[in-house]
């Protein structure tokens, strides 16, 4: 995470640290809190493009989620990379790899703002 003066953005991209599959590394990207919008099918072939070094097989999935309780209701858009166990480094390295991805994705179409 950064600093902009005395506020922090948000964290983009967050490990799951327990599966309910066993285990698996984990890592949502909350897209649509970022960009807006969902990503696109090429943006993803980016993405797995980005993480093809880390392991010989992943999934990634995106999805879009209501959830409701308590009287709120939010709808996002979440990217969500999983992969078999990888030591905390590499875990770390996907990590970084989402989240610059997912931030190169708002940047490609914000040069405007």
């Amino acid at each position: 995470m950064g600093a902009k003066g005395n506020l922090m953005e948000p964290a983009v991209a967050f490990r799951v640290r327990e599966h309910d599959r066993g285990p698996v590394l984990e890592v949502r990207v909350n897209f649509g809190m970022l960009t807006g919008r969902e990503a696109t099918r090429a943006e993803i072939d980016d993405l797995a493009r980005a993480l093809r070094g880390f392991a010989l097989s992943f999934q990634i999935v995106s999805e879009q989620r209501h959830e409701f309780g308590n009287n709120v209701e939010a709808s996002l858009h979440q990217v969500v990379i999983e992969m078999a166990p990888v030591e905390d480094s590499v875990a770390m390295d996907v990590l970084g790899a989402a989240d610059r991805w997912a931030r190169a994705c708002f940047e490609a179409r914000h040069l405007d703002l």
